[in-house]
Order: C-alpha cells, then structure tokens, then sequence
C-alpha cells in the first residue's frame, strides 16, 4: 500500500512538472500575484512616453527583434560577458528603449518583485506605447518567462535585415510561424518609423558595387535623398522619416510609400517582387484603416506569442540585463 502511494504522488508530481512546463500564455496570468502590473506598465508608458514619442517605433521594433532569436524571451536585453550578447549583432545596433524598460521593470519590482518577467514587459510597453501614438490596440497574453542565453551570431542569422531579399524575408518569417501575410503587416509597422541612411544608402551609391543606384527605387526621391538628407553612402547620423509626412500617426501611408517605390529599405523593395506580397499591400492600402488595425493586432499576437518560454522555462530576471545570480 505505501509502494502504491508513493507511486501515486510520484505520478502527480511527474503530470504537474509537465502541465507547468507546457503552460500557456493567458489573459491575465498576473492577476494574483501581482494584480496592478498592467496597469503599472500602461501608466508608465502613458506618462513618460510624450517625452520622446518616437519610442514607440523603437518599442515596437524591440518587441520584434526580441522575438525573432529565441522566441519572446527578453534575451535582447542582457549585456554581454564572456561571449558576446544579441543586443551586440548589426541589426540591434541602432535598437533604442533599454533604459525605458529597466525603468519600468524596476517600478514593478517595487511592487511585485521576482514576479514580472522582462519579456512581458517588452510586450505589453511595446502595446501600450503604439495605442498612446493613436494607433491599434491588440490583446497581449501573459506569462512569458526570461531566457537565459543571448547570442550574438543568432541575432545576426534570424532577424530580417534592412538589406534582405523576398527569399530570405520568407525564409526568416516562416522559421517563426509567421507567414506571407504576417510579413505584410509587420512591415506596416515602418509606418511610424525613423531610419539611420546607412541602413539604406547602398541603394542610392553603391547598389551592385559599381556606384550605381537601386533601379526599383523611386529615381527622383532617390535624387531628393540624396540631395537633402543623404549625402554620402558613409552617412551614420542622419536620420530619415519611413513615411515621410506621417511618421507619427499609425496609418496606411507606408503602403502607399512603397506602392510608389518609395519604401526606404530593401526589405521594402521586396514586398513588391512577389505576387502574394504586392496584391497584400495594395489590398490594405486599399481597405480601411479599421481593417488594416484589426489585420495587424491579430500578426503581432501571433509574433508575441512565438517559442515562448513558460511554466518552469527560463527565470524571472531580477535585472532585465543581467541573468540571476
């Protein structure tokens, strides 16, 4: 009788150990252990983020890269130390908003400490900074845990590129679930967006390596870029406006950008090379804004909740920097 007990108790471990292992993301997951998180993060956003409004942009994006390299797991934000982190690899380089989420995680902290991880900061500040700019609102399920391991060549090799082409925008998508449609949408995002001219000046001054100028791109906003903003391929400071005109409102203006030739990036370019992509962009410029918001939320729930680690995976990081100790 004691044998069978012990391997009864033996089995509810074994099926608890799995059931937590395997949880799922929900609505809600903090509401009792910490039920004012949300709210916190909102408020916080809410009241900093008039500041410097173009963090939403920089948030969004975060959220993105953060999720492209090992599921949503906040590994882009640890430093490096013996080997070389994530927030170290080319396309992270010009990644803004880390000292915004420390500043949030460490006012949850004081409310909830060791409960609220990183990765569901970055994704609910991401939410919550793109609905203050006036654009969509999506739901954002918790529970995300925090990785554990950042590494700079899988942030080089997964995450889409400025400079990448239709295949390999495809490639990187679908190794994360997402699929053509999803591209299209994600990419909307370029609305609200600012770039650096050296994540695009290829195009204007050295497209093929013999000095000349990406042919799909725009001739004369071409010229005009490079008259008035970019005046040299090495040009690192200057920054240009994605959707020039309205970078500061969530709206179909990108579309309309690239369906000109106007898209600044490569990867822009690309959505124009393919049948399935090309009749996308002229569909949601074409529809209502209402339907390109309720198309996008339901993309970046979908990004949001890519390999996500949950249950007993990963921790719950004291600093988001850092791993615990």
């Amino acid at each position: 009788m004691g044998g069978l007990s012990y391997f009864k108790v033996l089995i509810v471990c074994i099926v608890a150990l799995i059931a937590s292992t395997h949880a799922q993301l929900q609505l809600g997951f903090y509401a009792e252990r910490c039920p004012k998180a949300e709210e916190i993060i909102a408020d916080f956003v809410h009241e900093h983020i008039h500041n410097a409004p173009s963090l939403a942009a920089a948030l969004i994006r975060m959220h993105f890269h953060d999720c492209f390299v090992r599921g949503c797991d906040a590994s882009l934000l640890l430093n490096s130390t013996t080997n070389q982190a994530e927030k170290n690899a080319p396309p992270n380089l010009t990644l803004r908003g880390f000292d915004f989420i420390d500043r949030i995680k460490s006012v949850v902290e004081v409310e909830c400490p060791g409960v609220v991880s990183c990765a569901d900061i970055i994704a609910l500040a991401a939410r919550d900074s793109i609905v203050y700019t006036g654009g969509p609102f999506w739901k954002v399920p918790t529970g995300r845990r925090d990785g554990v391991i950042s590494n700079i060549t899988e942030a080089t090799n997964s995450i889409p590129s400025p400079f990448s082409n239709f295949t390999t925008l495809r490639t990187l998508f679908s190794n994360q679930g997402l699929d053509l449609k999803d591209l299209v949408l994600l990419s909307g995002a370029h609305t609200i967006g600012i770039s650096h001219c050296t994540s695009f000046s290829n195009r204007l001054y050295n497209f093929t390596g013999k000095g000349d100028q990406d042919p799909s791109l725009d001739s004369e906003y071409a010229k005009n870029l490079k008259t008035l903003k970019c005046k040299n391929i090495n040009d690192n400071s200057t920054l240009v406006e994605m959707d020039p005109g309205s970078r500061k409102t969530f709206d179909l203006g990108y579309y309309g950008e690239v369906v000109k030739r106007r898209g600044l990036f490569q990867s822009d370019a690309a959505l124009l090379t393919n049948s399935v992509t090309k009749s996308l962009v002229h569909q949601f410029l074409q529809g209502s804004l209402d339907n390109f918001y309720a198309e996008f939320a339901k993309s970046i729930q979908k990004l949001g909740q890519t390999k996500v680690k949950t249950g007993t995976q990963g921790e719950i990081r004291n600093h988001c920097a850092v791993i615990n100790s």
